[in-house]
C-alpha cells in the first residue's frame, strides 16, 4: 500500500427472525466498515435496521451485502440466474438497505457481494459487469468494494464506478488470485495470530496468502474478517492490535 492506513470489515446483520449469526456489537467496536446483510443470504428489515443504527452510532461506513436468496445454504451455493436476474437481484437488496438506512437517517458508503455471488462476479466478466451497473443505478456514489484482483474490480473501473480491493485475513487463495474454496484444507484460518500476521503482510504490500505457499503480489485497500466464524471477535482484535503496532492508522475505506 501507498500509505500506512487500512480499513477493517466484517459482514454482519446475518440474523433473522429467531435465529443469531455473530457478536455484532463487539465486532462493530473493532472494525471501521461493515457490510448488512440484506435479505437474501441472511437478514431481515429489524435485523438490517438495528445493524444500520449502531454502525451509523459508530461513525462506521456501512455497506450493503447483497446475496443470493438462499438462505438455506447461506447464500454459498450458486443460484443459476441469467446476468439480468443478477442485475436486479443485486439493485432489489442494494436498495432495500438504502430504504433501510434513510429510515435510521444513515447513509449507505458501499456494496461488497456476498458468497457465491462474490466468487462468481470475482471470475466471470459477464457477471461482474451485471453487479456493477446494479450498484451504479442505485447510487453511482458508492463504492464497490471487491475481492482485489479480480473480474469484479476491473468491472468497476470499466464503467467509472469507485472501487475498493479487498483481502481477507482469515482466507487463503488460489495461484490465480481466488478465494480458495471453503471446503479445502487451509482454506479457512482459525489461529487469530497468523490470520493478524497475514493481515499485516498483505497492508505492508506483500501480497495475496496463496495456499500452495507464498504471496500474490496485489495491494488491498480493506481486510476482511468474518463475523459468522467461531472466535471472530478475537481474531478482529488481535489483527487490529497487529496492523497498530505495526504503524497502521485503522480508519475506514469510504466516506
Amino acid at each position: 500500500m501507498t500509505s500506512r492506513q487500512v480499513d477493517l470489515n466484517s459482514d454482519l446483520g446475518e440474523s433473522f427472525g429467531p435465529w443469531t449469526m455473530g457478536d455484532d456489537e463487539a465486532m462493530m467496536d473493532v472494525v471501521t466498515s461493515v457490510n448488512v446483510a440484506c435479505g437474501g443470504h441472511a437478514g431481515d428489515p429489524t435485523t438490517m435496521a438495528d445493524t444500520v443504527r449502531a454502525a451509523a452510532g459508530r461513525g462506521l461506513g456501512i455497506g450493503a451485502h447483497p446475496g443470493f436468496a438462499d438462505k438455506e445454504g447461506f447464500g454459498r451455493r450458486v443460484i443459476p440466474m441469467s446476468t439480468v436476474e443478477v442485475e436486479r437481484l443485486v439493485a432489489a437488496q442494494v436498495g432495500a438497505l438504502a430504504g433501510i438506512a434513510a429510515l435510521e437517517e444513515a447513509t449507505l458508503t458501499h456494496v461488497k457481494a456476498h458468497g457465491a455471488l462474490a466468487n462468481l462476479a470475482a471470475r466471470e466478466d459477464e457477471v461482474a459487469a451485471a453487479v456493477a451497473r446494479a450498484v451504479r443505478a442505485v447510487d453511482a456514489g458508492l463504492v464497490l468494494l471487491a475481492i482485489a484482483g479480480t473480474a469484479l474490480e476491473r468491472a468497476a473501473d470499466r464503467i467509472g464506478l469507485p472501487v475498493a480491493r479487498e483481502g481477507f485475513a482469515d482466507r487463503a487463495y488460489t495461484d490465480d488470485g481466488h478465494l480458495a474454496p471453503r471446503g479445502q484444507p487451509g482454506a479457512v484460518l482459525h489461529d487469530p495470530d497468523e490470520a493478524a500476521r497475514r493481515a499485516v503482510a498483505m497492508a505492508e504490500g506483500r501480497g495475496l496468502p496463496l495456499l500452495s505457499g507464498g504471496w500474490r503480489p496485489q495491494e488491498v485497500d480493506s481486510i476482511c474478517v468474518h463475523g459468522d466464524t467461531p472466535g471472530a471477535v478475537e481474531m478482529a482484535r488481535r489483527t487490529r492490535a497487529a496492523l497498530e503496532a505495526a504503524g497502521f492508522t485503522i480508519a475506514r475505506f469510504a466516506s
